[in-house]
């Protein structure tokens, strides 16, 4: 069968993208008494959602807005009016009128209370449907022609001329899940300032010895930091050893930092602490009270409580010859120094930094060199850790976009 051209009647308002910030942005156009259309390149709309959720739908943190903002680096007072108009309290308001119950975990993050994103996504989707929402997936955006979109579907080239464009691509991560980054070139040519793409949260490689064999294990109860940070208050969390590196949720939190320092000096490092639970008088009182004949192995999983993986860390960061120095291997349990060679690719990242200049959009998250086009979600220059920022701030400029489009409609 041969493709044919064809050209569909165009409704007030395009969303490009079917991720929580697309959506947002459709629901509050629709909200609005706007006509919507949205286009997915995938099959169904939400897969990066959804796949984020498989391990359990962290939507947002509970926590002072200050200290909230904060993770958001340096675009925190960029995002700052987004963040306020729809906060983490205002965003499990939003989830509970979607019929979905959520709690929050002892660590302040909020989850839904079935731990899934499939039932938020499909009363969300079912929601948008009723008040009128007109769903396009299979269609890849090809960028303009002339003043039209242009989209390539299954049935052939569709050519759309909508009133405001809304456009909520993802960055470059994951990018089988739809979000490619193809969109750069075309704002480029329209002088659109554009910071480059660069992985955030992810994985960092390192070369272990031929005797390491915890790849896969991973590393609980330990708290860590950066030199740029402030190393008197570390951050707990936990970590994973892998084939070539370290990833895991301790690693995500200072991805920022360390992929700065590769960027400066083509290496970086990350400070753990072993045993946070422990001072480091308690822990060289261990050794210096060891029975003599006693290995520094079994001293450290009988006495300090070490699991094989995280003595097997502890000896790949320490030269052999400092093993039977007490003091020296005391100060290395509560001031690991994890060196640092690479970041993984940017498509194993579960998200980007860079993006969209906030400096190139007006305060209502249109495009300056393009009227009527706004932008939101992941492909606006900012980033955050896991834990529910990235999430809060998708759905936040999404709906500020949706809404600045609105505005720009009525006048």
């Amino acid at each position: 069968m041969t493709r044919q051209n064809i050209s569909v009647l165009c409704p007030d308002a395009v969303v490009i993208g079917g991720g929580p910030a697309g959506l947002m942005a459709a629901e509050r156009l629709l909200a609005a008494g706007v006509s919507v259309a949205l286009y997915d390149a995938m099959p169904s709309v939400g897969r990066k959602f959804l796949l984020a959720g498989v391990g359990g739908m962290n939507i947002t943190k509970a926590e002072a807005s200050d200290r909230f903002n904060s993770h958001y680096y340096e675009a925190q007072n960029a995002l700052g009016p987004m963040l306020q108009a729809f906060d983490a309290n205002a965003l499990r308001d939003w989830v509970h009128q979607l019929g979905i119950d959520t709690f929050v975990g002892s660590s302040g993050k909020v989850f839904p209370t079935e731990m899934k994103a499939a039932p938020l996504l499909r009363a969300w989707l079912q929601r948008l449907k009723q008040a009128g929402l007109q769903l396009f997936t299979r269609h890849q955006w090809l960028g303009w022609q002339g003043a039209n979109l242009v989209f390539d579907s299954p049935k052939g080239r569709t050519s759309v001329k909508p009133k405001v464009v809304v456009l909520a691509l993802g960055g470059a991560s994951w990018s089988r899940l739809g979000s490619t980054g193809v969109w750069q070139p075309w704002l480029a040519e329209q002088q659109v300032g554009i910071e480059p793409l660069k992985p955030a949260n992810c994985g960092f490689t390192r070369p272990w010895t031929e005797q390491f064999t915890a790849a896969g294990c991973p590393i609980k109860a330990v708290a860590g930091w950066v030199k740029d940070t402030d190393s008197r208050s570390p951050i707990r969390g936990e970590l994973l050893l892998t084939q070539d590196g370290i990833e895991g949720s301790l690693v995500y939190r200072f991805s920022a930092q360390l992929r700065e320092q590769l960027l400066r000096s083509g290496k970086a490092t990350l400070y753990l602490d072993l045993l946070p639970d422990r001072s480091l008088q308690d822990v060289l009182a261990v050794f210096k009270q060891a029975p003599k004949g006693k290995t520094l192995s079994r001293l450290l999983s009988s006495k300090l409580g070490f699991s094989a993986a995280k003595r097997q860390l502890l000896f790949e960061c320490v030269e052999k010859s400092q093993w039977a120095k007490p003091l020296l291997m005391a100060a290395h349990i509560k001031r690991l120094a994890v060196e640092l060679e690479a970041m993984r690719p940017m498509d194993e990242a579960i998200s980007c930094a860079g993006g969209v200049r906030f400096s190139a959009l007006d305060k209502n998250l249109m495009l300056t060199a393009m009227p009527g086009v706004f932008c939101a979600g992941e492909m606006l220059d900012w980033e955050a850790p896991t834990g529910g920022y990235l999430l809060t701030a998708c759905f936040a400029t999404g709906r500020w976009a949706g809404d600045g489009a609105a505005r720009y409609i009525e006048h």
